[in-house]
């Protein structure tokens, strides 16, 4: 009698690579029971997400993708790839995060909307002879989304600040910090290219990313307090440097064919009890 056998059991990742997978998903799982995710509404999506990266990037050279080997590659039923396969599973980015984005970085880096040191400049609500913050919102938004709407939404966000009757943006990238909707678009966006560059550097393919951290423990409070502080001045200080350039050499890259490369730089810090 033959024994079946378990294609799932037939390669185990190395323990290194299981050791970091479990310290990935420990945070991520106390997010989901926080959020309400249960253990099987995340299955399902595992699922689809199963099939769909082994559907795009692990096909086989002129031979049709089939779905008993989609089941094969991935170990799910072919039952439940059946059901998920060819699903439409893009999710566009929420409109107001686009806005947002584009709105923030017009204000960060065109001279116009920049006082003599290269800052942000109070914005009045409406001139006719000086940079204003509808003007600002018309040249994004057009027709489409009155200022007063994104005023609202804003001051709701902790993003801007009125201060005689002028828009003081508050900080120096969008980072609202009450919509949640930005929030979790901008965790999934910069998550999963950190992740992404990890990975390819663990596969040894080349160039590496760069990827690089600073770790510490045994700090007091008061340092960590310092230490913050010179992360979020330091920090930021390089992702303008970086986006001034980008910005830059994007403009130059347009009138060019095949430009279809993108580019998502970040810093984090991350600090708790031992």
């Amino acid at each position: 009698m033959t024994q079946k056998t378990d294609t799932n059991t037939l390669i185990k990742p190395f323990p290194a690579l299981t050791k970091a997978l479990r310290n990935i998903l420990y945070p991520f799982v106390h997010l989901l029971l926080k959020t309400g995710v249960t253990f099987p509404q995340l299955t399902e999506l595992l699922k689809e997400i199963y099939i769909d990266v082994a559907d795009n990037h692990f096909r086989l050279e002129d031979k049709k993708q089939t779905q008993t080997r989609l089941s094969f590659l991935t170990g799910i039923h072919r039952k439940d790839v059946k059901r998920l396969h060819k699903l439409n599973r893009d999710v566009d980015e929420p409109e107001n995060v686009n806005v947002g984005v584009k709105l923030v970085s017009k204000w960060v880096k065109e001279p116009r909307y920049l006082d003599g040191k290269g800052d942000p400049l109070l914005l009045p609500l409406k001139s006719k002879n000086k940079p204003n913050f509808d003007e600002l919102v018309k040249t994004v938004c057009k027709q489409d989304i009155r200022s007063s709407v994104i005023l609202d939404e804003w001051l709701n966000l902790g993003v801007v600040k009125l201060k005689n009757n002028h828009v003081q943006l508050c900080i120096d990238a969008f980072i609202p910090k009450e919509g949640q909707d930005e929030k979790a678009f901008f965790m999934g966006l910069n998550i999963a290219d950190h992740l992404s560059a990890a990975s390819q550097n663990l596969l040894n393919n080349s160039p590496e990313f760069f990827e690089r951290c600073v770790y510490y423990d045994g700090l007091s409070e008061e340092s960590m307090a310092e230490l913050q502080t010179l992360v979020e001045e330091q920090g930021m200080k390089t992702l303008k440097i970086i986006n001034d350039r980008a910005s830059k050499l994007k403009i130059s890259d347009m009138p060019k064919e095949g430009v279809k490369q993108r580019i998502n730089v970040g810093l984090y810090l991350y600090h708790e009890d031992q």
